[in-house]
């Protein structure tokens, strides 16, 4: 992605992205370590690298 033709939400969507991956680690790795919704703790972890991979794509 190149962010020297984007402006507002478009610029700062991969930073945005990043706080969700962050978020759905953490949130991810609570679940999980306290042994509670297993299923959803993983799926949440899921989701954080489904983001980050997709931040990865927009970057390059």
């Amino acid at each position: 992605m190149n962010t020297d033709t984007l402006t507002g939400i478009g610029a700062a969507a991969p930073a945005i992205a990043m706080l969700g991956v962050f978020a759905c680690v953490v949130g991810g790795v609570y679940l999980l370590a306290t042994g509670r919704e297993r299923k959803r703790a993983v799926l949440m972890l899921v989701m954080a690298g489904v983001l980050l991979a997709n931040v990865l794509i927009w970057t390059m």
